[in-house]
């Protein structure tokens, strides 16, 4: 199976988006976003895609938008960050961890469909495969989850998301959360203790 690369066209409708996003911003790195992090991490970080001026505009996930500032204030927080916040161009280095998308591309409205995610599944397997023994799997929504119980090869029906499930896996463990997404954040659906539990139990497991 070919490595994944960001000049990936596989998925027709998010290849035109693309294209169309760069004609109106130009100075955004609007391509398939790759994972960021420590490539030998215990702890893997899965999100659903890249965001219009976060990901899609810097080219590391979970950077330039709303979505990434509770992820690195709590990453920091519990050992797994250099700095609190990402901004494109710094020198911030994830200490063992790894942040990865279930979808590398933008979608349009954010909202990938069923043919993308399975498509963009294949480079998600090659990450959990690489994986070292021990692992942690922190899934970030209900699709992410959803992508990761796939990439694995496993039911789904067994492992139903819930935020604060863990679910036991031949290597490792998976943790579910709800998204940190603007919405999720501000309706208060998910609060910060809610999502720090889910790292520090992260942590306390990759001891």
């Amino acid at each position: 199976m070919p490595s994944f690369s960001t000049n990936c066209k596989r998925c027709p409708r998010l290849a035109k988006f693309l294209k169309q996003v760069k004609q109106k911003h130009p100075d955004y790195y609007a391509k398939p976003v790759a994972a960021f992090g420590d490539k030998n991490a215990r702890l893997l970080i899965v999100g659903l895609a890249p965001g219009m001026h976060g990901a899609n505009a810097t080219g590391r996930p979970f950077t330039g938008d709303h979505a990434g500032i509770m992820l690195y204030e709590t990453l920091y927080k519990f050992g797994f960050s250099s700095k609190d916040n990402s901004q494109e161009d710094d020198n911030l280095e994830l200490l063992n961890a790894r942040i990865t998308n279930a979808v590398k591309c933008l979608p349009p409205q954010n909202k990938p469909i069923g043919d993308e995610i399975n498509t963009c599944n294949q480079w998600l397997k090659q990450e959990l495969d690489s994986l070292p023994n021990n692992y942690v799997i922190v899934a970030l929504g209900a699709i992410a989850h959803k992508a990761v119980i796939k990439g694995l090869a496993l039911k789904q029906s067994d492992y139903k998301f819930g935020h604060g499930a863990e679910h036991k896996l031949d290597n490792g463990l998976l943790i579910d959360s709800y998204h940190c997404s603007r919405y999720n954040t501000q309706t208060k659906r998910l609060t910060q203790k809610m999502f720090e539990t889910v790292f520090k139990r992260a942590k306390q497991l990759l001891k």
